[in-house]
C-alpha cells in the first residue's frame, strides 16, 4: 500500500472536485511543476489509489429517478 503524503492528499481533493482541471493548474495548486505532478497522478492511477475517472449527471436533466 502506497503512502500519501501531504502533496498527493492534495492532488486527490483537487480531482475529486474536478477531474478535467489540467495537470499544469492543479500542479500550481499544490506547488509542484506539471511533470512531477503528473507523474504523481499516474502513480496514483498505478497503485489503484485512483481507480477511474467519472462524471456526475444532474438526476433531474437526465430525468433519473432513485436508484438503490
Amino acid at each position: 500500500m502506497a503512502l500519501l503524503d501531504r502533496i498527493d492528499r492534495k492532488i486527490l481533493a483537487i480531482l475529486q472536485e474536478d477531474t478535467t482541471m489540467p495537470v499544469a493548474e492543479i500542479g500550481k495548486k499544490v506547488g509542484l511543476s506539471t511533470t512531477p505532478c503528473w507523474r504523481r497522478i499516474q502513480r496514483l492511477e498505478e497503485d489503484g489509489i485512483i481507480q477511474r475517472r467519472v462524471a456526475l449527471l444532474d438526476p433531474k436533466r437526465v430525468k433519473a429517478g432513485v436508484t438503490v
